[in-house]
């Protein structure tokens, strides 16, 4: 039997609309509104709502309809505390599977973010980011810890796009980065393994911090 899927423009819109933070933590989904916005039907938007549901990135409110959910520092630590785990898996995955093509796509992409770091470019600096976490997840080829990596993503992205945007961060995550992509392409799966749980204990910490500076 075939799956039916929802009209995945639709649900990548409004996904890609509460990642970039279009629609605030808290703030009520309508779905007429939705529709108008999207240019969609109404069972679609409604599809994709639930869709989103189930993803968590919004939630459903009796008698109320939907609205973005708002993730705590602490909840978005968790995530990363579960992202360490399963990303360290597919980093050792891709330096087991890694192949010539792949390899020198993965140096190039950090070149690219050395050039970002070096020139300030903070948002492409980021792009460039999640671009190598898909990557390594995809080159790892598990696709079990790839979906779930996915879900875990949306949900905590806009504390990830906010720790980006601190002054210094990059120069933090930059080195860690090309650990995990040169260990990655010596085939060296503990090494990429470990220089992954390096990185995102980093995140954590960091996670930890903003959360200390922010709390009165």
């Amino acid at each position: 039997m075939t799956e039916v899927q929802v009209e995945q423009p639709v649900v990548v819109a409004i996904r890609e609309a509460i990642v970039r933070g279009e629609f605030v933590p808290n703030q009520r989904l309508v779905e007429a509104d939705l529709c108008e916005q999207f240019a969609a039907s109404r069972a679609n938007v409604r599809a994709a709502l639930i869709e989103l549901a189930n993803e968590g990135l919004i939630e459903r409110v009796q008698n109320r309809g939907a609205r973005v959910r708002a993730v705590s520092i602490e909840e978005a630590v968790e995530i990363s505390e579960v992202r360490m785990m399963l990303e360290a898996l597919c980093a050792a995955k891709a330096a087991e599977r890694v192949t010539a093509g792949e390899i020198a796509e993965l140096r190039q992409l950090g070149k690219d973010m050395r050039k970002a770091v070096t020139e300030g470019d903070v948002v492409g600096y980021s792009q460039l980011n999640q671009r190598l976490h898909r990557r390594v997840r995809e080159i790892g080829g598990q696709r079990t810890a790839a979906q779930v990596l996915e879900r875990l993503r949306g949900q905590s992205v806009r504390h990830q796009f906010r720790l980006a945007m601190r002054p210094g961060r990059p120069s933090v995550s930059l080195p860690e980065h090309l650990a995990i992509i040169e260990s990655i392409c010596a085939h060296d799966a503990e090494r990429a393994r470990d220089a992954m749980r390096v990185h995102l204990e980093s995140v954590i910490k960091a996670l930890r911090e903003t959360d200390a500076v922010a709390t009165p």
